[in-house]
């Protein structure tokens, strides 16, 4: 009986030493063997450089381990890694993974957390993987970019060195030079040219004075008087004329009666006539009307 109680403490013995030994592995990976966690796939076309028990960080803090790591059999495309992280850390959609190298050549693989946190992905669920953008793998992308722009940029240059070589444009700068020096003499003028603007100002504004100080009320009253004492002549001048025009064609008279009254006109028509007939004989026939005679008048 005591033997058998010496072989079960010694199976005892070494199970639990092989336990320890597990755990002590595990906590030294940083596997959490007795703590519950979550698992997610994360997928990469290339996960150079990344290992298993590889720590998983998320805002510069480690919230997992890469549990596994197998190769994509089904379809031949990329790598599958198995995350496994503490079971408070819940994943958003939207969430990428990204692989960063190390000064010392190691990956650190970091989680991108999704924009939205009430949208959580479910366990087991694969995100999108691949490695991060340093610098230089942004330079190395560009090169092409570079070396599609070499042939303008010297296309540029020949442009450049034609347009500097013309001659039209050392004239243009000596032009502008010039344009400088009056842009300057006039800046150099332009304080006497603000003291005469100043000094017409205030001529201006004496004027003003003046002219506010003048009785603008009493000149306007002489004016409304003059007008009125025009208006009144105008108006005998007016009354005047119709008093002469109601005289010219009035019968009563004599200048009336001479301009309306047409018995009266053809009399001294006739007598003119009568005249006009007179003075012809009279030049025809003097004799008829004048007798000269030295011894006297005889009788006829």
């Amino acid at each position: 009986m005591k033997s058998w109680t010496k072989e079960i403490k010694i199976a005892l013995t070494a199970i639990v030493a092989a336990i320890c030994v597990f755990v002590g592995i595990n906590f030294l990976k940083g596997i959490n063997v007795f703590g519950s966690s979550r698992t997610y796939y994360v997928k990469f076309r290339d996960c150079a450089g990344l290992q298993v028990t590889n720590a998983v960080y998320a805002n510069g803090f480690p919230v997992g381990i890469v549990r596994n790591i197998n190769y994509n059999y089904s379809d031949n495309d990329g790598v599958v890694a198995e995350i496994e992280l503490d079971s408070e850390m819940q994943l958003p959609a939207g969430t990428v993974a990204e692989l960063e190298k190390g000064i010392m050549g190691g990956v650190t693989l970091n989680l991108m957390l999704g924009p939205n946190p009430c949208a959580l992905l479910s366990l087991h669920d694969t995100i999108q993987g691949g490695p991060r953008q340093g610098a230089l793998d942004l330079a190395g992308a560009m090169v092409p970019d570079i070396q599609r722009l070499l042939p303008k940029l010297d296309s540029i240059l020949v442009n450049i060195n034609a347009l500097t070589a013309n001659p039209a444009l050392a004239a243009s700068l000596a032009n502008l030079q010039k344009i400088s020096a009056d842009l300057a003499q006039v800046t150099s003028n332009l304080p006497k040219t603000m003291a005469q603007v100043d000094g017409t100002v205030s001529n201006l504004n004496s004027m003003s004075g003046k002219f506010n100080e003048m009785d603008f009320q009493s000149t306007l009253n002489s004016v409304d008087s003059t007008l009125a004492a025009t208006h009144a002549l105008i108006g005998r001048f007016d009354q005047l004329s119709a008093d002469i025009d109601s005289k010219l064609n009035s019968r009563d008279g004599t200048l009336g009666l001479l301009l309306n009254d047409t018995q009266l006109h053809d009399n001294l028509n006739r007598t003119v006539q009568s005249a006009d007939s007179l003075v012809t004989d009279l030049k025809a026939h003097p004799k008829r009307y004048v007798h000269f005679s030295i011894f006297g008048k005889k009788d006829k």
